[in-house]
């Protein structure tokens, strides 16, 4: 294989398809970038790590076709330091590779592509369209509340349900929940499955801004995802997901009005005296048209207080800290509403018109100081 190409876009695209490979593996043929000509004008890098694979075609002057592994870290590195607009990239039959740019020339050796594994093929398909910018919008919005030790691996990734034209993402951790809700261009059947999190979290890295669309391609087993000239495939979570509709409380004894970034501040300004060696809950008051924030650790203790518009009964909850400005933080509406049922029942976090996202945090048992 000979091929001649632009170093920059080949060090994007290699830079891409790198974060799907290990580092290290007991098979050596997965710690490398298979890289293929597919015509006589285009390669395919691939990266997989037998659970998630990327593709990507690009365009380059083929002067001879063929295949070659190399070593995606190995590669990489190199094709960052190159001194010239230009690569050549020359491999022979016996597995020696030669990338030269400019005066900079390296000899690589290489790894047979016969033996790179095969990407699952995806059959019985079914395909949904979605816009790159709302969906990136919904996976950053709840992949803050997948489980990360959850001995259900189904738990470490987001379920996607899909009814009657919307589209929903759930989260959970056994502490918190993340729902984001959109309506989409869709008239196929009701579907659900749930993507492993550490797929979402590399879509996200390559999906754009715009109102462009991307291409969602569901089988039986795995999922694909086309955007932007790549192609990412990855293997579904199998397992009963929490019926996390039975989690959320239908009773409230109050509800509060809060101004989204003013209540953010408040909790970081209380939350600096709280550190991982010293943990501690953060008290809430809500009553008489204000919220009181303090929190006592080691350290010694804090106080705030700012102004919301306070429906219902007097309420004093526990909070962990970081669990509600995640869920706060992933609100995208100038204020929220708080739905509060005494201090033993979750917390609902709302969009004070509609319903396009609810989060739910549970509470902290806290000492009466009094």
């Amino acid at each position: 294989m000979r091929i001649i190409c632009d170093t920059q876009s080949l060090t994007e695209v290699c830079l891409n398809v790198q974060r799907c490979v290990p580092a290290k593996a007991v098979l050596p043929h997965i710690e490398g970038i298979l890289i293929k000509t597919t015509g006589t004008s285009e390669i395919e890098l691939t990266g997989f790590d037998l659970d998630l694979g990327v593709t990507s075609v690009m365009e380059v002057n083929v002067e001879q076709a063929g295949a070659v592994v190399l070593n995606a870290k190995t590669l990489c590195d190199i094709l960052r330091h190159l001194p010239d607009e230009t690569v050549t990239i020359d491999c022979d039959e016996k597995n020696v590779c030669t990338v030269k740019s400019g005066d900079m020339e390296y000899t690589l050796v290489s790894l047979s592509p016969e033996e790179y594994p095969e990407l699952p093929k995806i059959t019985d398909e079914t395909r949904i369209s979605i816009s790159q910018r709302v969906l990136k919008d919904m996976v950053r919005q709840t992949i803050f509340a997948v489980s990360l030790d959850d001995s259900k691996a189904v738990h470490r990734g987001i379920k996607f349900e899909i009814v009657a034209g919307e589209i929903k993402l759930i989260a959970l951790d056994g502490y918190r929940l993340a729902i984001r809700k959109e309506f989409i261009d869709y008239n196929g059947a009701d579907i659900s499955f749930v993507v492993p999190a550490k797929t979402l979290s590399e879509l996200i890295k390559l999906i754009g801004d715009d109102e462009s669309f991307l291409e969602i391609k569901k089988g039986k087993r795995h999922i694909s995802f086309s955007v932007n000239g790549y192609e990412l495939i990855s293997k579904l979570l199998e397992g009963e997901f929490l019926d996390y509709r039975a989690a959320i409380p239908t009773a409230k004894s109050a509800v509060v009005r809060v101004n989204t970034k003013n209540f953010i501040d408040s909790i970081e300004r209380t939350s600096i005296i709280i550190t991982e060696k010293m943990r501690s809950p953060l008290r809430f008051i809500f009553d008489e048209e204000q919220i009181k924030i303090s929190v006592i650790t080691a350290l010694g203790s804090a106080n705030d207080k700012l102004a919301a518009s306070i429906d219902g009964k007097r309420t004093e909850i526990g909070f962990n800290n970081r669990f509600i400005m995640d869920a706060l933080r992933s609100c995208d509406t100038d204020e929220v509403l708080i739905q509060l049922n005494g201090p033993f029942s979750p917390a609902i976090i709302l969009p004070p018109e509609g319903d396009s996202f609810l989060y739910l945090v549970l509470p902290v048992r806290i000492k009466n100081e009094n």
